[in-house]
């Protein structure tokens, strides 16, 4: 059923709104043969965007074809070079024949290949018949760029939740082989294949592509702006409109506020009002919808400060009070954070939990903006 207030899948065309720079931006990168990050939280927009940069590219006739995997349940480099090259092969074949004679012409010397049982029983594309060494990770990591060097057909490569290869037993023996990789081809000027770094985990993939230095210079961040929350207002006004519905723009304008502009909590908020409501809407159902839309991720939030020490809990309440110097004596003293020692393992627990974040002046910033409003709220309960 088609719904205005779609919050179960990416959006593209009517739907998405605002960041037209963004989207020229990824579109232009990626035409140009150049590699992409795009690393904001979850449900923020990524999946969105570059889809709709896609679109924006098919409708411009351009060709190009695209392939995409999850490294969310990957715990093993082998596992992931196998899904890595599978992805690619099929990018370009889609017979056990066409898999075979591809493995064979590029795979060769390593110990890849296409096993026609495993294939048949388990829809293995690739397989490997030893332990896999290191000649056998740049192979297949250059896999992509030798099969679009052939066939003059750029290919691009999504790899989402990419920061999970940090979950294997040895993630740098992916990385720094990719780091070679990519910077080996860009040195030869090959621009015929992009890769699209996605990751929901921000410090994650800050330590990836930002700390380590690695893949420096040759991969472009992305960064996502928030929409305007007045663009925002018209678009689910119209949403409602459609519907024979109508509610006040500016009560819609405060609650873009309370969600940060944070458009997926916005059309699942607005979804809850859609469902509550006939006609005219007003604000005691806009306030029951938001009670109902904080009673389905509450638990989560418990969850997520059940599994905090008494010094990050602290450190959270300075956040949501305002203080951005916890270092500074008298923050140390009123919260509890016993010595600016103590204040920088708290400040890296929280951003390896991926509930803050810092930017460039070391300023907080909570990664969740529902999670920032119920721990004011419900959980230290600080009047606003």
């Amino acid at each position: 059923m088609d719904t205005p207030f779609p919050y179960d899948k990416f959006v593209t065309g009517k739907n998405f709104i605002g960041r037209r720079q963004e989207c020229t931006i990824l579109s232009n990168l990626l035409l140009q043969g150049e590699h992409v990050s795009l690393y904001e939280p979850p449900k923020s927009g990524k999946t969105s965007l570059i889809q709709q940069a896609l679109f924006s590219m098919r409708f411009s006739s351009k060709t190009f074809t695209v392939g995409q995997f999850s490294v969310l349940n990957i715990r093993t480099v082998d596992d992931f070079l196998l899904r890595y090259g599978s992805t690619v092969v099929r990018m370009v074949a889609s017979t056990p024949a066409e898999y075979a004679r591809i493995v064979a012409q590029y795979l060769s010397g390593t110990h890849f290949v296409f096993d026609e049982e495993a294939f048949a029983d388990r829809d293995e594309l690739l397989s490997r018949n030893w332990d896999l060494d290191e000649n056998d990770v740049k192979a297949v990591l250059r896999l992509p760029f030798r099969i679009a060097a052939d066939r003059n057909v750029p290919l691009i490569l999504i790899i989402d939740e990419f920061q999970n290869v940090l979950y294997t037993e040895d993630g740098d023996r992916i990385l720094r082989p990719l780091d070679g990789v990519i910077k080996e081809e860009s040195e030869q000027g090959h621009k015929g294949f992009s890769f699209i770094f996605c990751g929901s985990m921000v410090n994650a993939m800050k330590s990836i592509f930002e700390s380590s230095r690695l893949f420096h210079r040759h991969v472009t961040r992305v960064r996502l702006s928030l929409v305007d929350e007045r663009e925002i207002a018209d678009h689910v006004v119209k949403g409602f409109l459609s519907g024979g519905k109508v509610l006040d723009k500016e009560l819609l304008v405060g609650a873009c506020r309370l969600f940060k502009n944070h458009f997926w909590y916005i059309n699942h908020f607005s979804s809850i009002c859609d469902s509550m409501s006939k006609g005219y809407i007003m604000e005691p159902v806009l306030v029951d919808a938001l009670g109902c839309l904080l009673s389905v991720h509450e638990p989560r939030f418990r969850a997520m400060m059940d599994g905090l020490t008494t010094h990050q809990v602290n450190l959270l309440r300075a956040t949501v009070e305002g203080n951005v110097r916890f270092s500074a004596s008298e923050v140390i003293r009123k919260y509890g954070l016993n010595s600016s020692a103590n204040v920088k393992r708290v400040k890296d627990a929280l951003m390896k939990k991926e509930i803050l974040t810092f930017d460039e002046e070391d300023n907080p910033e909570f990664l969740d903006p529902l999670f920032e409003y119920w721990i004011k709220k419900y959980y230290f309960e600080i009047p606003e």
